[in-house]
């Protein structure tokens, strides 16, 4: 349950209690439910609670001085090591107000008026998630402005980066990153289009999270089972599971994937994870993937058997970057027909062009 408070006088005093500030100017805006609200022109302390480093990437190295909370568990939590590379780089992130989380509950309605935003910027899961809470945070006062990368779509992505300009006076920074994006996109999918009809490889992808001896997520239509879906391979897990779930060791030995994509990041705390993201060297990244190829029976997958085990850091996905991973994960498929296109370079110009870190790591892979 989520950290509300009583409904009646008790809360309306709470709330009245904050002066929120004036705002001089205001503009109107089309968020991505296609909600239409009034924000400030210029807005100077916001609450984000998602899409971290797209917010970076629009609205430049700077853009966090006129943050003042965030939902960290997302971040530090979620993405550990990618926390910690932004954190060295951008002190004030460690000094930024906690709202709390929504998937775990401790979201905190009197953390959110307390931190005093003149908006909040939520990912269209936690609008959706918090229900009444969120009419709560705007009856404060505080306008919402839903985006959404995590719908996957060029469409989403397009809107929300130019929502991420519209709020933050970058409006032509983010028409080249959108235009970008759309573009890259686009020239994939052509590829994909000029492939001959035929047999399309089955993909099993996974959560690794847990290590060998624990089977974890796999995706259906969402996140990486939206990726394999649009490079128009056959993924193992639809029809299996609704949005993500585990698929049992015997079915996916009955299935014989073609293709393993093993899903990793810099959960901290987590020994057995397969551990990818900023800073990560390539040779651990491996020996953890190794170690899913000693589960039973999989040394009779035609993914094992010839070499199509995969990497890829699950950070990555629904960000203004990950056309880079929709690149990863068709040329491991179709070699011949994206020989020359470079998933790798196309993740380093895009840090080297709009993000304040340095790109190293190890963020998509094949293991030897």
């Amino acid at each position: 349950m989520f950290k509300t408070f009583a409904r009646g006088v008790a809360a309306a005093a709470f709330l009245a209690s904050f002066a929120l500030p004036a705002w001089a100017e205001n503009i109107t805006v089309t968020d991505t439910l296609d909600r239409t609200i009034e924000i400030p022109e210029d807005p100077q302390r916001i609450l984000l609670g998602f899409y971290y480093e797209d917010f970076l990437a629009v609205a430049g190295p700077d853009a966090y001085d006129r943050v003042v909370a965030i939902s960290k568990d997302t971040w530090a939590g979620w993405r550990n090591l990618q926390w910690k590379t932004y954190a060295a780089a951008i002190p004030r992130l460690e000094e930024l107000a906690d709202v709390g989380e929504v998937d775990s509950g401790t979201f905190s309605l009197e953390a959110v008026v307390a931190a005093k935003p003149d908006l909040a910027i939520l990912a269209a899961w936690q609008y959706q998630a918090l229900g009444e809470v969120a009419d709560r945070i705007e009856a404060a006062g505080i306008p919402i402005v839903v985006l959404d990368y995590n719908a996957q779509t060029v469409e989403k992505h397009v809107q929300s980066t130019q929502l991420f300009g519209q709020i933050m006076g970058e409006q032509e920074r983010a028409r080249t990153l959108a235009d970008e994006y759309a573009s890259q996109v686009a020239a994939i999918e052509d590829r994909l289009a000029a492939l001959p009809k035929g047999d399309a490889p089955k993909v099993y992808v996974e959560l690794a999270r847990k290590g060998k001896d624990t089977v974890d997520n796999s995706y259906s239509g969402t996140q990486w089972g939206s990726v394999i879906n649009q490079v128009g391979a056959i993924n193992i897990a639809d029809g299996q599971i609704s949005n993500w779930g585990p698929l049992s060791p015997e079915y996916v030995l009955a299935q014989n994937p073609q293709a393993i994509l093993l899903a990793g990041s810099g959960w901290s705390g987590r020994d057995e994870a397969v551990i990818m993201g900023p800073n990560v060297d390539s040779a651990l990244t491996h020996e953890r993937m190794k170690a899913y190829l000693g589960r039973p029976g999989w040394d009779g997958l035609d993914a094992v058997k010839n070499g199509k085990v995969f990497g890829i850091y699950h950070g990555g996905n629904r960000t203004l970057y990950d056309y880079a991973f929709l690149q990863f994960v068709a040329k491991g498929l179709y070699p011949d027909a994206f020989a020359d296109v470079d998933p790798q370079a196309s993740l380093e110009r895009f840090f080297a062009t709009y993000m304040p870190v340095e790109f190293k790591g190890t963020y998509m892979t094949q293991l030897p």
